[in-house]
């Protein structure tokens, strides 16, 4: 049970220092002006989303580690590890710095990261790769908003 409580704090932690760099988007004045997608969800669907995507990520990444040692999947461990480096980077670098395009490039990396990540895992992990399913989704709607702020603004 060790490696799920590794992978739940290495999860949340991720989020919780991107949360830190980026500070509260809801009282983010810049955040505020911006022209949003017309789908973005309230403010409190965000934090709901990151809760269930990194509980599901983390159980998903217990059951790996449960299979495979880090020798013997060494590409899906360090994918693993850039999705965690991208996640935290794209808060600050939207939120704080204001750098639209870069966030777009960011996330865009993210999604692609946590899509082979998802690929991996149907090939390895069968039915098991359904925990990475909801990050794809929830990827793939954050892109789109962050294009949206980019093409409105």
């Amino acid at each position: 049970m060790y490696k799920l409580l590794l992978f739940l704090l290495i999860n949340f932690g991720a989020l919780a220092i991107g949360g830190l760099l980026m500070g509260s988007p809801a009282t983010n004045e810049w955040y505020i002006a911006q022209n949003k997608a017309p789908w973005t969800p309230p403010g409190w669907v965000f934090g709901a989303a990151w809760f269930f995507i990194m509980a599901c990520l983390s159980v998903f990444m217990f059951l790996v580690s449960k299979k495979y040692s880090f020798s013997e999947q060494a590409f899906f461990y360090s994918l693993f590890i850039v999705q965690v480096v991208l996640n935290i980077a794209w808060n600050p670098v939207f939120f704080k710095y204001h750098f639209v395009l870069a966030g777009l490039i960011i996330i865009g990396l993210l999604t692609i990261v946590v899509f082979l990540l998802f690929w991996w895992g149907t090939k390895n992990m069968g039915i098991k790769s359904l925990l990475i399913l909801p990050y794809v989704v929830w990827l793939l709607i954050a892109t789109s908003l962050n294009a949206f702020v980019l093409v409105k603004n």
